[in-house]
C-alpha cells in the first residue's frame, strides 16, 4: 500500500470517528433519555477524547456535529434547526465554545506529548549510538559530538515542556474574560423576577458551570506560576490558629453539616507564611477531606510544634476510604485521580488541587506527604517554618 493511500484511509477513518462518536452518543441518549443538561457534558467528553486521540480538526468536526445533533434532538422546537429560547441559544453557544476550547487544550497537550515521545526515542537512539561507539573504542571527538547532540535534545525536551506550560497559562489567562462575561450575564439575568422556573434552572446551571470553569482556570494559572518558579509569596509571622479557624469557617459555609475538630491550644504557634496561600493550602486539604468523608463523620486538624526541629507539623485527617497503594507515588502529580473519585462527583475536582498544595508547601520551605495510617481514612502531613 502506498503512503498516499494509507494517509487517505487514515484521514477517512478520522472523519468517520469524529462523526460516528457523536451520532452513537445521540442514539444512546434518544433511547435511554436524559435529564437537564447532562447531555451537554457527555458531548463535551466525546469532543475531548477525540481531541486527545486525533488532534484539533477532528475535535472541531466532532463539536460541530454535536452542536447540530443537540439542536435537532434536544433543543425545542425538536427536529428543527431553529432555536426558540434565548437561554437555549446561550447554552448552545457556551457548549460549542467550551467544546472548542477543550479540544484546543487537549490538542496542545497531545502535540506536546507526541513531541516528548519523539524526543525520548531520539534520546534512546543517541544512547544506543554512544554505547556502540564505546564498544568500538571510537575516537574521543566522535564521543563528544554524540554527547553534545544528546544534551541538545535534552534541552529541546525541557524547552518543549516549558512551552507547553506557557501555552496552558496563556490560554487559561485568555479564558478569564469570556468566562467572567458569561458568569456576569447569567447572574444578572437570575435577578429578574419574570424568569420562568425552567429558564431560571438553566441559567443557574450556566452560572454554576462558569464558576467551576473559572476555578479550573485559576488552578491552572496557579500551577503554571508554581512550575515556572513565578510564585510570589508575602511571608510574615502568622498565627496558625487564626488560619485554621478561617479555613474551618469557609468550609462550614458550603458544608455546614461537616464537623472539623481541632484544639486552639495546639495551633497557638507562629509560622512564617503567606496568609492567602496558607489559606489555599488548608482550603484544598479540608475540601478534599470533606469530599471523601462519609456523612456524620468529622475531620481532624492536628498541629505539633515539637515533632520536627524548626518546623510546625500539621495534619489533616479524614474518615474516607483512603488512597490505594498503587496511586500514592503519583498522588501529588497533575491531573491524577484515584479510583475513589469515580464513586464521587469527580467533575467537582480539577485534578490539580494536591499538585498546587505540594507546590505551595514547598514554596514555604516545607514538605507534604500522605502518611501510612491503620484503618480507613487518609492523613496528609505538611510542615511550615516556625517563627
Amino acid at each position: 500500500m502506498s503512503p498516499g493511500t494509507r494517509d487517505r484511509l487514515i484521514n477517512t477513518g478520522v472523519v468517520a470517528l469524529a462523526v460516528a462518536a457523536p451520532v452513537a452518543l445521540t442514539a444512546i441518549l434518544v433511547i435511554v433519555g436524559t435529564q437537564g443538561l447532562t447531555y451537554v457534558f457527555l458531548y463535551m467528553g466525546v469532543v475531548a477524547v477525540i481531541a486527545v486521540l486525533r488532534g484539533l480538526w477532528p475535535s472541531l468536526l466532532a463539536a460541530a456535529v454535536s452542536f447540530l445533533l443537540v439542536d435537532w434532538y434536544f433543543v425545542p422546537p425538536l427536529h428543527t434547526f431553529t432555536i426558540s429560547s434565548d437561554q437555549d441559544l446561550l447554552i448552545l453557544v457556551v457548549f460549542f465554545t467550551t467544546a472548542g476550547v477543550v479540544g484546543a487544550l487537549a490538542t496542545v497537550r497531545r502535540r506536546a506529548l507526541l513531541r516528548a515521545e519523539a524526543l525520548t526515542r531520539q534520546l534512546g537512539d543517541a544512547n544506543d549510538e554512544l554505547l556502540r561507539l564505546n564498544r568500538e573504542q571510537a575516537e574521543a571527538a566522535q564521543f563528544e559530538l554524540r554527547l553534545a547532540r544528546t544534551e541538545q535534545q535534552v534541552r529541546a525536551l525541557q524547552e518543549s515542556e516549558q512551552a507547553q506550560r506557557e501555552i496552558m497559562a496563556n490560554v487559561s489567562h485568555d479564558l478569564r474574560t469570556p468566562l467572567s462575561t458569561i458568569l456576569t450575564a447569567s447572574t444578572d439575568l437570575l435577578q429578574k423576577d419574570e424568569l420562568s422556573p425552567a429558564a431560571r434552572e438553566r441559567l443557574e446551571t450556566i452560572a454554576a458551570e462558569s464558576r467551576r470553569l473559572n476555578k479550573l482556570v485559576t488552578d491552572t494559572l496557579d500551577l503554571a506560576r508554581i512550575e515556572s518558579n513565578g510564585l510570589q509569596l508575602d511571608l510574615e509571622p502568622t498565627r496558625l490558629a487564626d488560619a485554621v479557624a478561617a479555613a474551618t469557617e469557609r468550609l462550614r459555609s458550603h458544608a455546614p453539616e461537616r464537623t472539623v475538630r481541632w484544639r486552639e491550644s495546639d495551633h497557638d504557634v507562629m509560622v512564617l507564611a503567606d496568609w492567602t496561600r496558607l489559606g489555599q493550602i488548608l482550603d484544598n486539604l479540608l475540601g478534599n477531606a470533606d469530599r471523601y468523608s462519609p456523612p456524620a463523620t468529622h475531620i481532624e486538624v492536628l498541629a505539633n510544634a515539637e515533632e520536627q526541629e524548626g518546623m510546625v507539623v500539621v495534619r489533616v485527617v479524614d474518615a474516607g476510604p483512603g488512597v490505594p497503594e498503587a496511586y500514592r507515588a503519583q498522588l501529588f502529580d497533575r491531573f491524577v485521580r484515584t479510583p475513589r473519585e469515580s464513586d464521587l462527583d469527580a467533575g467537582q475536582s480539577s485534578g490539580l488541587g494536591l499538585a498546587i498544595v505540594r507546590g505551595l508547601v514547598e514554596a514555604h520551605a516545607g514538605t507534604i506527604e500522605l502518611e501510612d495510617r491503620p484503618g480507613p481514612g487518609a492523613s496528609f502531613r505538611f510542615t511550615l517554618p516556625k517563627v
